[in-house]
């Protein structure tokens, strides 16, 4: 049983590009569609295999032989096919590369997959070899590895399409599917014992009942276990999204040496994962490599001594039950859940193989659209009967229905998130707007402040006695040029305000800021409102130049019409933040004819009058002109500096203050001018701004809502 979304969306896209080809540090989006078409609809597939009174499969049963129902309400079948791989050819040899764009896990798959014709799989048996390296003894893997080179010798036919994945320190595709078993039998043979990375499970924090090896101190290996789990489900869970395109039924061989939960907290990382394989029609039979276990009070002979008296006690012997148990419970669970058969405490691992090829050689195919239409993620029992006398069927027993927003839980949410920063798609539902820039806070190591954007107007607020309420989620990461993270950042932003209708016609703003040297950059960020969990995302390349060999060292320019009181807990290295006041950067660069436009920047190592002596002082010129077209319409005074402002950065910093009044509503190029003059050296960046007539509101209300980290 499966849930096969299908959506189609045509989209007209106007981008507003003028305002950012002058503002090299600006990055804007912006879209109008003037027509969107959406057309969705989700069947669910389930699986029938039918046997006679003797245990044959019986295969000529017809659409019309079943009976369907979900919940108890009868349900129409809309789709009906047979899978036979007795069909195929005996000297048949085939490839496919449905895993070819493999994510890591715990990511989003890249990108929608391309779609495959059901005729390539047709009457294919599909199935994955995945061995959970992470917690595997080095004798486990040998035997894992051998009892899939048996399979590929002994047991595999041409209708078998293998594939072969692993997960060590993270989730590596070793081979896609084939049927060529030269290859698959190459791989196999790759595998050795130190492919388990070293992540076993770890201890608990106790030395009674440990081994005595002379150590006086056992660490606490419980969330570090936790997480282990954690990320084996992930990866689970990122096969089965990879294969979800695929209608056909497929299996999982999941090879292991049991899998631990601690308490609830893997318990939602298993239903999530339980759940995407339901969703991908991808059964999951689970093998535990330990095999057929002697558990032994005391320990075993090739271990060290236990101290304490706790081990040759009847509760230790009961201890050591449970804990076996609990780790195979794990993978009753998964297979339960997903249509397949755990195999447990048998030294046969040929069975596991046996019972996949027994389950999917002849099976039926059906489809149908629920009748109920809730998204609430609830678990919906499916019921299939055969009209004819004698007929046993097997099929799985039901499915969690997709949950929207609403009904997600916080972990689901947190994923989304998660998803969306790692997704290779950008997310357009909520409008989002970013600016950054660069300041120089030591030799190699700069501050670069990051402004995000949402338009007040796209966030829903609920009323809550005499405040309108709403948040906002951010996450973000930078990543170097080698795309590894370098900075990141998680935030939820709370907004109450005594009415939301001053919001609407104004801005939200977040801004945070990292530390980072010279070098070029790649941001993501991604911000959702929590009311009903629509997502924006930004990402954009930046570089923080290198300013040792340029003449003139100068920041980033900072546009901003509003300077607010600095919060306590305001990064020391933000040189926004000076005397206890913060500016706030202008993301848009749109002001009014009756605010203040406040301009920031800072100049570094100025020359040395008297021919560069140290203690001679310096002397730096600037001011701001405003050109429309090539005509200047207006200049401020000049300003000098002739002492560093910033001594322990080495920093002349400048803040003018212009009186917007004095100019027309318009579009403006803003050029800075800077002149280095005891070193004969100059800049003259340019940024844009729009500036409109101001409109007396007609019912006064406070600044704009900046939101400030």
């Amino acid at each position: 049983m499966t849930i096969l979304t299908h959506r189609r969306a045509c989209k007209y896209v106007a981008y507003l590009l003028q305002l950012g080809l002058l503002c090299p540090h600006l990055y804007l989006f912006s879209q109008a569609p003037d027509y969107t078409f959406h057309s969705e609809t989700e069947i669910v597939l389930v699986n029938v295999t039918a046997r006679d009174r003797a245990g044959n499969l019986v295969r000529n049963l017809q659409a019309g032989d079943f009976k369907l129902s979900e919940d108890g309400k009868p349900q129409a079948v809309v789709s009906f096919d047979v899978e036979n791989t007795d069909a195929v050819p005996a000297l048949d040899v085939a490839q496919a590369s449905p895993l070819a764009n493999l994510p890591p896990a715990g990511a989003a798959p890249a990108g929608n997959p391309k779609a495959v014709a059901s005729l390539q799989y047709k009457d294919r048996r599909l199935i994955v070899l995945k061995a959970g390296l992470s917690a595997m003894e080095p004798d486990e893997i040998d035997h894992a590895a051998t009892a899939a080179e048996n399979y590929v010798d002994k047991q595999m036919v041409p209708a078998d399409l293998v594939s072969v994945v692993s997960f060590g320190s993270s989730l590596q595709l070793n081979q896609d599917f084939t049927s060529d078993k030269a290859q698959l039998k190459k791989i196999l043979q790759s595998f050795n014992a130190g492919s388990g990375q070293g992540f076993e499970e770890g201890s608990t924090g106790t030395t009674e009942g440990t081994p005595d090896t002379g150590g006086s101190f056992s660490f606490d290996d419980t969330e570090y276990n936790v997480f282990n789990t954690d990320r084996r489900l992930e990866a689970l869970r990122s096969v089965s999204e990879q294969l979800a395109h695929i209608d056909q039924k497929k299996s999982l061989i999941y090879f292991s040496s049991g899998m631990d939960r601690t308490g609830i907290e893997n318990q939602s990382e298993l239903r999530s994962a339980a759940n995407a394989a339901v969703r991908a029609n991808l059964s999951i039979y689970t093998l535990d490599l330990r095999g057929l276990q002697a558990l032994v009070s005391g320990g075993e002979a090739q271990n060290a001594s236990l101290r304490g008296t706790s081990p040759y006690s009847g509760q230790s012997s009961l201890n050591a039950l449970n804990s076996n148990f609990t780790t195979q419970e794990t993978l009753v669970t998964l297979a339960g859940d997903t249509g397949g058969r755990a195999f447990l405490d048998s030294n046969d691992f040929s069975k596991v193989f046996k019972g996949v090829q027994d389950d999917t050689s002849t099976y039926y195919v059906l489809g149908y659209h629920s009748t109920n239409p809730a998204r609430d993620g609830h678990y919906r029992r499916i019921t299939v009967s055969v009209d004819r006398p004698g007929v046993k069927i097997e099929y799985r027993r039901g499915y969690y229905a997709p949950a929207d927003y609403k009904h997600a839980n916080k972990d689901d949410r947190e994923r989304q998130l998660e998803q969306e920063l790692s997704s290779d798609l950008p997310a357009t539902d909520l409008p989002l707007y970013l600016a950054s820039g660069y300041f120089r806070i030591g030799s190699d190591r700069f501050f670069v402040p990051v402004s995000l954007v949402v338009p007040g107007s796209e966030i829903p607020f609920v009323s809550n006695s005499s405040q309108d309420k709403a948040t906002l989620d951010v996450i973000g990461i930078v990543r170097d040029g080698n795309q590894r993270p370098v900075g990141n950042m998680r935030d939820t932003i709370k907004l109450a305000v005594n009415t939301s209708t001053l919001v609407k016609q104004k801005n939200v703003q977040y801004d945070s800021g990292f530390v980072l040297p010279a070098g070029k950059y790649h941001f993501k960020f991604v911000v959702r409102e929590n009311q009903t969990g629509r997502t924006g995302s930004f990402e954009t390349d930046f570089t923080v130049p290198e300013l040792k060999n340029q003449p003139l060292k100068m920041s980033s320019v900072v546009l901003a019409n509003q300077i607010q009181p600095a919060g306590k807990k305001k990064n020391a290295d933000n040189p926004l933040v000076r005397d206890g006041s913060e500016i706030v950067p202008s993301v848009t660069h749109v002001f009014s004819t009756g605010q203040h436009l406040y301009l920031y920047y800072e100049v570094y190592d100025p020359g040395r009058e008297s021919g560069g002596n140290s203690k001679a002082g310096i002397r730096v010129l600037t001011n701001v002109a405003f050109f429309q077209g090539k005509v200047k319409v207006y200049e401020t005074p000049l300003v000098a500096s002739q002492e560093l402002s910033a001594g322990n950065r080495k920093a002349a910093v400048f803040q003018l203050d212009v009186a917007l009044t004095q100019l027309k509503p318009g579009f403006y190029t803003c050029q800075v001018n800077v002149i280095d003059d005891a070193a004969g050296h100059f800049l003259f960046p340019r940024l844009a701004l729009l500036l409109r007539a101001e409109t007396a509101p007609a019912n006064p209300g406070p600044p704009p809502a900046d939101v400030k980290r």
